[in-house]
C-alpha cells in the first residue's frame, strides 16, 4: 500500500530541522508511519519491491549531508541541489540520474507567473524531489498516487511512471500561463488600435521580458525531456520512453506557443509604433496647415503695413476692407483645401 507521512532521518527530530521531509513508500507488504532510521532506509533503498519518494522542502545542510550519506550522491549534483536558479539539466551518474526542472503557476501580479525549481534524483527504486518553497504540484502527485496504489504497484517501471506523473502535471501547468498571455496580448491590441494606448509600451515591454523568461526556462527543460524519450536510459526502461515522448510533445506546444506569442507581441509592438506614428504625422499635418494659414494672411497684413509713402491704396476711402476682404477669401480658401486633403 501507499503511506505518506512526515518523517525525520536518524536521531534529528522533526522540531530541530527548519525543513519538512515527507515520505512516500510503496509496498506490497508493509505499513509505515512516525520515524524511519538510517538503517531502515537503507533496506528500503536496498529491497526492489519498495517503491520510495523522498521529499524535502527547504532543507538545511545536515539533510543534503544525510542524503549524500546514505544514496551517495555526487558533491557537484548535490551542490546544484544546494544552490537556487541553475538551469533545467539532466546529468546521468552510473546508477541514478540528476534533474533539474521548473515549476510554474498563474500569479495575479505584474509578474503573470512564478517559476520554482525542483531538483530530482532518480535512483532504480527511489525518487528524491529538493525544493525551497510549498509547491502544490507535489501534494497533487502524492494524492493521485495514493488514489492509483494498486495499478502503480503492478508496474515494472514504478520510478518512471512516478517521474512522468510528476513532469507531467508541472508542464500541463503552463497552458494556463499561456492562456493568461494571449488574453493579455489580445487585450493590448484592441486598446492600441482604439486608441486607449496609454501605457501600453511598457506592458509591451513587460509582456516581452515575461516571455523570455519563460522561454529560457521550457528551451532547455524541452532538451532534457527529449533526452528522457531515449531508450538507452537503462534506468527507465525501454517501454517509458512513450510516456516521456508524450510530455516532450506537451511541452513542444508550449514552446511553439511562446514563440507565436513572441512574435504577435513584436507585430502588436510595431503596430504601436505606427500608431503614434501616425498620430504625430497627422498633428505636424495640422500644424503646418495653420501655419500657412496664418502666414498667408500675415503676409497681407505685412505688406500694407510697410511704411513707404507711395502706396495709393492707404489713401483710398474702401482700401481697409479690400484688405480685409483679401485675407478672408484666401484664408477661407486654404482652409478647404486642406479639408479635402484631410490635414485638418
Amino acid at each position: 500500500m501507499l503511506r505518506a507521512a512526515p518523517v525525520s532521518l536518524g536521531s534529528v527530530s522533526a522540531r530541530e530541522r527548519a525543513g519538512v521531509i515527507r515520505l512516500e513508500l510503496l509496498t506490497g507488504n508493509e505499513q509505515r508511519a512516525g520515524e524511519v532510521s538510517l538503517d531502515e532506509l537503507d533496506a528500503i533503498v536496498a529491497d526492489p519491491r519498495h517503491l520510495l519518494w523522498i521529499d524535502l522542502e527547504d532543507p538545511t545542510d545536515r539533510d543534503f549531508m544525510l542524503l549524500q550519506r546514505e544514496f551517495g550522491f555526487h558533491p557537484l549534483a548535490i551542490e546544484d541541489a544546494r544552490r537556487r536558479h541553475e538551469r533545467p539539466k539532466l546529468d546521468i551518474y552510473e546508477d541514478y540520474l540528476f534533474l533539474v526542472f521548473y515549476a510554474a503557476r498563474p500569479s495575479e501580479s505584474d509578474q503573470l507567473f512564478t517559476t520554482q525549481e525542483l531538483s530530482l534524483f532518480i535512483g532504480k527504486n527511489y525518487l528524491v524531489t529538493v525544493h525551497h518553497e510549498p509547491c502544490p504540484e507535489i501534494d497533487a502527485i502524492a494524492e493521485r498516487w495514493r488514489e492509483q496504489a494498486d495499478q502503480i504497484e503492478e508496474s515494472k517501471q514504478r520510478v518512471a511512471l512516478l517521474l512522468y506523473t510528476l513532469l507531467d502535471t508541472i508542464v500541463d501547468n503552463y497552458f494556463p500561463i499561456l492562456d493568461a498571455l494571449a488574453e493579455r496580448t489580445d487585450r493590448l491590441e484592441e486598446e492600441i488600435f482604439e486608441g486607449r494606448d496609454r501605457g501600453a509600451l511598457e506592458e509591451l515591454f513587460q509582456l516581452r521580458k515575461r516571455l523570455l523568461a519563460l522561454r529560457r526556462v521550457v528551451g532547455p527543460e524541452r532538451d532534457v525531456l527529449n533526452l528522457l524519450t531515449r531508450r538507452d536510459i537503462e534506468l527507465l526502461g525501454p517501454d517509458t520512453a512513450v510516456y516521456f515522448q508524450d510530455v516532450y510533445d506537451h511541452i513542444l506546444r508550449v514552446t511553439d506557443a511562446i514563440d507565436t506569442y513572441r512574435d504577435l507581441l513584436a507585430s502588436a509592438l510595431d503596430a504601436y509604433l505606427s500608431v503614434v506614428s501616425n498620430n504625430l504625422n497627422q498633428v505636424m499635418r495640422t500644424l503646418t496647415a495653420w501655419s500657412i494659414i496664418l502666414m498667408s494672411l500675415a503676409l497681407i497684413a505685412g505688406i500694407y503695413g510697410m511704411n513707404f509713402v507711395n502706396m495709393p491704396e492707404l489713401r483710398l476711402p474702401w482700401g481697409y476692407y479690400a484688405a480685409l476682404a483679401g485675407m478672408a477669401t484666401l484664408g477661407i480658401s486654404l482652409l478647404i483645401v486642406f479639408k479635402r486633403i484631410d490635414w485638418l
